[in-house]
């Protein structure tokens, strides 16, 4: 199955509803469909909502209510809350913690579809402060989902320092996304995703395993694979 992931995710960067298109589709060219059983249902979520004595922003709920039970999308790595695990801190609503604590992602209550900042674990609690992440919710579902596919389990997936040359040769080879997170680059095809952070490593996820030969000849250097 071929999905557009550049189109879809350039569509997913100005509409919320395009962002679930996006998953949907990723999700069934990448991984397997998501299905109706895959969400939580809206009676979890005011549960939820009672429990915090907050309400919950739209898209949060619209998010969990497709695939809020699909761990293969949200949580190889990082981990996306449940609606019992949801908490408030400092006015902000934690919606996902990286793997081994030491930064979880939040939104400011209030709007439909709200910034998402991030808060590091710092020795010093007074020092730990929410910065700016992404501009919606809904976008950072999009960076999410293909974060986490680059550490699925049994996928065509690589990793490694980058080079001088990576530059010129992800700008040549693939499509730079608009959905950059401080430090971060997402560049595609319709068959690989790779991600630059803070120009010192390469992760990349290739659908297929013609599709992750072709990238390690495009971006040849000393690549660490699981197949």
């Amino acid at each position: 199955m071929t999905f557009d992931v550049a189109g879809d995710a350039a569509r997913a960067v100005h509409e919320r509803s395009a962002a679930w298109r996006f998953i949907e589709g990723f999700a069934a060219a990448w991984a397997e469909p998501i299905g109706p059983l895959d969400g939580w249902s809206r009676a979890d979520l005011s549960a939820t909502e009672e429990l915090l004595g907050v309400r919950l922003p739209e898209a949060v709920k619209e998010a969990l209510s497709l695939f809020g039970k699909r761990p293969d999308l949200t949580s190889n790595q990082d981990r996306l809350l449940t609606p019992s695990e949801l908490r408030v801190d400092r006015e902000v609503l934690v919606f996902r913690d990286e793997n081994q604590w030491v930064a979880a992602w939040g939104v400011a209550l209030g709007s439909d579809d709200p910034e998402v900042l991030i808060k590091l674990d710092l020795l010093n609690k007074s020092e730990e402060r929410w910065d700016p992440w992404l501009p919606r919710f809904s976008l950072a579902c999009v960076e999410m989902v293909l974060s986490e596919a680059l550490f699925r389990d049994g996928a065509e997936t690589a990793d490694r320092e980058t080079s001088e040359a990576d530059i010129s040769l992800l700008e040549d080879h693939f499509t730079l996304l608009p959905l950059q997170s401080p430090g971060t680059r997402w560049f595609v095809t319709d068959d690989v995703i790779v991600r630059e952070d803070d120009s010192q490593w390469l992760w990349a996820r290739a659908r297929t395993p013609h599709a992750l030969e072709v990238l390690l000849k495009a971006l040849p250097g000393d690549w660490t694979t699981e197949y």
